[in-house]
């Protein structure tokens, strides 16, 4: 054979033998990101999209008017909750006031009696992190809209959380957000734990009354903030990838169960603290 017959049979082999060799290089400097690691590090999106968000501004009425029987009400439960201000009440609004994951996603902990970890419940966590931009984005038109006083930019009195104040007065009030959060929760949480539906619920209802507390929120907020959490919790129920999730959650929570886990938290404690409120407060 002829050298340069010899060249041409050789070349293929030698480019074959290199790109193996940069395959290898490759694997070892970019390790393939198994799927728990992408439901840790991926930054989360909604379920939902576009027209599926419910329309906040054509499904709530405009906030109580100066003057008017609703407003009356609002100042009422807003003096009643400012009364709780440096008790232990207080200081749960304020944990209650977190709502960026990992921290937020054991607001519900004691209600379900299981501690949510992206690691060992990682579609309980998906399945809470997406939602919570669901039932957030169906307030934000409402919002907008109104851009309603906050009750600390009336009153002129501390809250809960001042490191958010700033953040808070360019976000209308109107209707509360935190709140749309909580209950949303609480309806795809009692779905998971039928058998402590009255302790999520429970615990869903007080979570939007610790925005009074913390004096950011107005009572006809937190009324319009539950209803619009119900509202994207029924469109979520229309979604392939929430129902995904939501059976999954399901298998997981079953799981941590059987191995006897509980939540880590004092939730006697909190249950005792959760069950101040203003006497007001509908």
């Amino acid at each position: 054979m002829s050298s340069s017959l010899r060249s041409a049979a050789v070349r293929p082999m030698l480019a074959t033998a290199l790109l193996a060799a940069l395959a290898g290089c490759s694997s070892t400097a970019a390790p393939r990101t198994t799927a728990v690691e992408a439901s840790v590090t991926t930054k989360a999106v909604g379920y939902l999209q576009g027209s599926a968000v419910p329309a906040s501004l054509a499904l709530v009425p405009a906030p109580p008017a100066a003057g008017s029987a609703g407003f009356a009400l609002d100042e009422q439960v807003s003096r009643e909750a400012r009364a709780l201000r440096g008790s232990p009440r207080f200081e749960q609004a304020h944990r209650d006031a977190e709502l960026a994951f990992p921290a937020g996603a054991n607001q519900f902990s004691c209600a379900i009696d299981v501690d949510v970890d992206a690691v060992k419940t990682p579609a309980l966590y998906r399945l809470l992190e997406r939602s919570r931009i669901d039932a957030s984005a169906a307030t934000r038109t409402a919002k907008k809209h109104y851009q309603r006083a906050r009750p600390f930019m009336v009153n002129g009195e501390p809250t809960c959380s001042p490191e958010d104040e700033q953040d808070l007065r360019g976000n209308g009030s109107y209707p509360s957000g935190h709140t749309s959060i909580g209950w949303a929760w609480a309806l795809i949480l009692s779905e998971i734990v039928p058998d402590r539906a009255d302790a999520i619920q429970a615990r869903g209802r007080n979570y939007g009354e610790s925005r009074l507390v913390c004096n950011v929120h107005w009572q006809s907020d937190i009324l319009e903030g539950r209803f619009m959490g119900a509202a994207a919790v029924a469109r979520l129920h229309d979604n392939a990838a929430f129902n995904s999730d939501l059976l999954a959650a399901r298998k997981e929570i079953a799981a941590a169960r059987r191995a006897g886990l509980h939540s880590a938290r004092d939730c006697a404690a909190e249950e005792a603290v959760l069950k101040v409120r203003p006497a007001s407060a509908l």
